[in-house]
């Protein structure tokens, strides 16, 4: 299924849409490699991967998506944007006084974000709190995405929800994870070996590459949460 209903797939958004609608967005502090890291992962889910629709924002068999690496949202607005979330002509006004595009995404201000964000280490753990309340009002056809950046898994938090999620068989819930060496730890065998340890279904992907991406977003995994583990090297940010 496609990420919006059927009549969106004529005009199918590019990556070079979203690049041109990423140019608009000016300042200082936009953190554009940051942002960068993450386009073609948000590409290829909200292309190809999440049921979600502009048109039924409060659908509650929607899939999920949450931003957790909420430092750097260009990337995320610009896909919105591109979806029809929200008017491309806001861009151009992101985090100025009176803008509700924030250098953070304000869930409340932006229409298709499931989450504030932008404390990073917090984003896992509300993925795994989103699933199981999902679970609880007995909702079985909607997914959890959070994605996340490899640093971010140092805060402890992480260590908690990476352990629950598997042990709760929280099927629903994927992780991914923009592996781009900015971990200050690391973790023995990789990242993808770190859930894996704890009973996920884990996939390394290249961060670039479209049909792998998709692949591994929409391998079964019964039984188990995935982490999909996208390696983006630091010279391809720009």
């Amino acid at each position: 299924m496609t990420a919006l209903s059927q009549e969106w797939t004529a005009e199918a958004p590019t990556v070079e849409l979203i690049r041109s609608l990423m140019t608009r967005m000016t300042g200082d502090e936009k953190h554009g490699a940051a942002a960068t890291s993450t386009l073609d992962l948000l590409h290829v889910l909200y292309q190809r991967v999440l049921r979600v629709d502009p048109a039924r924002l409060d659908d509650p068999d929607r899939d999920r998506f949450l931003l957790s690496k909420g430092h750097g949202p260009m990337a995320y607005y610009a896909v919105l944007a591109a979806h029809g979330f929200l008017d491309p002509d806001e861009l151009a006004d992101w985090s100025g006084r009176g803008s509700r595009l924030g250098m953070h995404p304000d869930r409340v201000l932006v229409p298709g974000v499931e989450v504030s964000s932008g404390s990073l280490g917090h984003g896992l753990g509300l993925a795994v709190g989103t699933a199981l309340g999902l679970r609880a009002q007995g909702r079985l056809a909607p997914r959890v995405f959070v994605l996340v950046g490899d640093a971010e898994l140092d805060e402890g938090s992480n260590h908690e929800a990476i352990a629950v999620a598997a042990r709760m068989r929280l099927a629903a819930l994927t992780a991914v994870v923009v592996d781009n060496n900015s971990a200050s730890h690391g973790w023995p065998g990789g990242i993808a070996e770190r859930f894996a340890r704890e009973g996920w279904a884990a996939r390394t992907v290249d961060g670039r590459d479209h049909d792998q991406i998709f692949a591994a977003l929409t391998a079964a995994h019964p039984d188990q949460p995935s982490a999909v583990v996208a390696r983006v090297e630091r010279k391809d940010w720009r």
